[in-house]
């Protein structure tokens, strides 16, 4: 079967369900260089790095990309490169609602948060 998309499209999503998340940024980046006015790409690539940013106790950062990422996403609804747009969004809403206020918070307390999980599939 010939694929729609460029192979690291594809590679993205299992990577992004298997909480390879920096791995995700440097895939998307690859297709974003060449398709740089494709915001939805940038878009699911600052999702990917918000979680990262998150998982290394960078809240600021987290906030900042998922505000971003929505951003981004929005004019992309409700599916864009076979994606189901309203998850992303939904799941980003409730993701922001669990970070914390500070800033800046350690590994241990990032552990501690009930931070939501995203599976991300491809409706072909």
């Amino acid at each position: 079967m010939e694929k729609k998309y460029p192979e690291e499209y594809y590679l993205f999503f299992e990577k992004f369900n298997e909480g390879e998340y920096y791995e995700c940024h440097d895939l998307l980046e690859e297709i974003w260089m060449t398709e740089k006015n494709n915001k939805f790409l940038q878009g699911m690539l600052q999702v990917a790095v918000a979680i990262y940013h998150f998982q290394n106790g960078n809240i600021r950062g987290a906030k900042m990309l998922f505000n971003s990422a929505t951003n981004y996403l929005i004019p992309y609804q409700p599916r864009y490169w076979d994606l189901d747009i309203e998850p992303v969004l939904q799941y980003i809403q409730t993701a922001i609602k669990v970070l914390p206020e500070e800033d800046r918070i350690t590994i241990d307390e990032v552990k501690k948060i009930p931070f939501p999980i995203l599976k991300l599939y491809l409706d072909v």
